[in-house]
């Protein structure tokens, strides 16, 4: 089971990991609903390397790139749901609207992003590629989507009336 931590027990962390020769792997996002698509994402991401690291979006900047009814799950509980799979071994917590400057501080060896990002779109990609580790893009599974699981609940509970 991972843990919550901040971001300086988080670099604390990573120096020892890296100390002992292990490779580490980040990725980041809202990660409001979890779906299937996530757990394999997460699980695809941590076969990369020996501990993986999540760093989400707080509160306010998951309501600045997604609107005023976002997040669904407030950040703590989205950050314990997430240390509690089995594929991540740390969750941080992040304010700015992209994970750049945290990036750069914990410099992973590996940064993953789902496939729905461009290469030239990834955050930190400069400085992962500058420091000699590598930027990877996992395929998303086909089917699953947030955005498309929080409209779904939405239509359900206007009922079939507000179909017409």
């Amino acid at each position: 089971m991972g843990r919550v931590v901040t971001q300086d027990e988080l670099i604390f962390h990573v120096a020892e990991h890296k100390r002992n020769g292990e490779r580490m792997v980040f990725t980041n996002g809202c990660f409001d609903l979890l779906h299937p698509g996530h757990i394999r994402g997460f699980e695809q991401a941590r076969a990369l390397g020996d501990a993986l690291i999540v760093a989400i979006n707080s509160d306010s900047s998951v309501k600045f790139l997604k609107g005023d009814d976002r997040p669904i799950i407030p950040q703590q509980e989205r950050a314990e749901i997430l240390a509690a799979l089995a594929a991540v071994d740390y969750v941080v917590i992040f304010d700015e609207l992209t994970p750049r400057e945290m990036i750069a501080r914990v410099l992973p060896d590996v940064l993953v992003k789902g496939g729905d990002w461009g290469a030239n779109e990834i955050v930190g990609r400069e400085e992962i590629e500058g420091a000699g580790g590598r930027v990877v893009s996992i395929a998303l599974e086909p089917g699953y989507s947030t955005t498309a699981l929080i409209e779904k609940i939405r239509a359900s509970r206007q009922g079939p009336q507000s179909a017409k």
